[in-house]
């Protein structure tokens, strides 16, 4: 057996909080390695959004320690033929469904190795067809954190199945992007698919040019929310590096009425 080692595991899930499921996955793992470091990522994803939890995979794995094994059930297709991968990439190991999860990270990184998890010497002996976070996750992102190497769950492919992320058009004859609203926040803040280098594409400054979001209108950028009045729309790149529009002291979504998926105009 490989020596007992202190290595993080992240738990990102759509199980919510008030059941025991992720306590559940906790309690697996710490029965193989009690000295794992676990670390709850969030359990508060919508049920089986696959999309959101690929933005949040993307916006948080690296601010880990190389070396961290990040689990992400989110798994609408639990039971089914889908393959369950280990996947190394950026001195990282993701052990997910495969179902597109890794979707962000692959628009900027490219994997190392992709293992199929088909040995069951690592899963609980009995599974269930609806737990696999229990019966197969939890055991198997213990025995990576006991130092298992990921070949040896099973055998390497080169398949991955993504899912659609919108990129941003430039319209350069009519000097604007037109993007899409990729995620919401807790606060409601509004999470656009643009980045500082598409707003360099347009031939004016961040103080000149408008923002829309469906029928209301928001002129320039800010450096932070107190740059505005309390109750004030505002935009500025926030800390994942996209556009976000948010209210100072108040809820963007709300305030715009705004929806994933969404298209927003910044026009010169």
């Amino acid at each position: 057996m490989a020596q007992q080692q202190s290595r993080i595991i992240t738990l990102l899930t759509d199980f919510g909080v008030q059941d025991a499921y992720a306590g559940i996955m906790k309690g697996v793992i710490a029965g193989i390695n009690p000295r794992a470091g676990i670390i709850d990522l969030c359990h508060m994803i919508p049920p089986q959004d696959v999309f959101r939890g690929a933005y949040l995979l993307y916006t948080s794995y690296r601010y880990f320690p190389k070396g961290t094994i990040h689990v992400a059930v989110i798994d609408p297709g639990v039971g089914s033929e889908r393959n369950i991968l280990c996947v190394e990439c950026k001195g990282y190991l993701f052990l997910i469904p495969d179902n597109g999860l890794l979707s962000f990270i692959l628009l900027k990184e490219k994997t190392k190795n992709i293992v199929r998890v088909t040995n069951t010497k690592y899963f609980l002996p009995e599974q269930s067809a609806t737990f696999h976070g229990r019966d197969i996750f939890a055991p198997v992102a213990a025995h990576l954190s006991l130092g298992i190497l990921p070949s040896r769950l099973g055998e390497k492919t080169d398949q991955i199945h993504t899912i659609d992320i919108p990129n941003p058009v430039f319209e350069k004859e009519r000097n604007r992007i037109i993007g899409n609203v990729i995620s919401i926040d807790h606060f409601g803040n509004i999470i656009i698919n643009i980045t500082e280098k598409h707003l360099a594409d347009l031939k004016t400054t961040e103080k000149d040019f408008t923002i829309s979001v469906g029928t209301m209108k928001i002129t320039g950028m800010v450096k932070t929310y107190a740059d505005v009045k309390a109750g004030m729309p505002l935009a500025l790149i926030g800390s994942a590096g996209f556009l976000e529009i948010s209210i100072n002291h108040g809820n963007a979504q709300k305030y715009f009425k705004a929806e994933k998926g969404q298209k927003v105009c910044i026009n010169s």
